[in-house]
């Protein structure tokens, strides 16, 4: 499966970056609350993109993040002077502890190594630039280029067109069942980062490898 891996592509949200650390950091306000609240904002986030793809009403995932924390302010009746505290957080999400050591060693392989997220090219630079990852990555694909969220196939089209390699030459990894469904029907050879023990959905694919965390990474490659 690997030995012709010529790039590996990552997700960025939730997979080398916790959506749930911008809440977390605000817990001592939030309350014992603050986990179902970060995983009810998430999931709502997710909600929307999903179905402004399918109704053709595009906001960027910057929008789509504001209006998903508005609604999850008010499931979990969180008070409104906190939005703007948790979207400033929100743009500085941290990284998973063993994301960065994982891409620099990554990158001494020589691999090309990209970001293919639904997020916008300004957050994830920021995101990049603000976990000290500049150096690290080739390319950063925003689904902005063609205005339409994963996992409609003309986002994994993007590194395609890009670096010219073929489908099985480019390994994905995600933390999301979804997503790695997604590119794995679309022909990556795509690995499921499975931190918190879920259970794989039912949507045509099921990864050949799956991973705790990131750093299992180096000894597959």
């Amino acid at each position: 499966m690997m030995k012709n891996t010529k790039a590996i592509i990552f997700d960025a949200y939730g997979t080398l970056f916790d959506v749930n650390s911008a809440a977390e950091k605000c817990k001592d306000k939030i309350g014992d609350k603050w986990e179902g609240f970060a995983n009810y904002w998430r999931t709502t986030q997710l909600e929307y993109t999903w179905l402004r793809s399918l109704m053709k009403r595009h906001k960027d995932f910057w929008q789509i993040t504001e209006d998903s924390l508005e609604k999850s302010m008010k499931k979990f009746n969180i008070n409104n002077n906190m939005r703007n505290e948790l979207l400033n957080l929100y743009k500085v999400l941290s990284t998973f502890s063993e994301v960065k050591e994982t891409l620099q060693n990554l990158k001494e392989k020589n691999f090309k190594l990209a970001i293919l997220s639904n997020g916008t090219p300004e957050l994830l630079n920021h995101l990049v630039s603000t976990n000290n990852l500049e150096n690290i990555f080739d390319d950063i694909f925003s689904i902005e280029e063609v205005k339409i969220y994963k996992p409609d196939s003309r986002v994994y089209d993007l590194p395609i067109k890009k670096f010219k390699f073929r489908k099985d030459e480019i390994v994905f990894l995600s933390a999301n069942t979804w997503d790695v469904s997604g590119a794995g029907n679309y022909g990556f050879n795509s690995i499921w980062v499975n931190r918190s023990n879920n259970i794989f959905d039912s949507l045509d694919f099921k990864p050949k490898i799956e991973i705790k965390s990131l750093n299992e990474l180096l000894s597959i490659v």
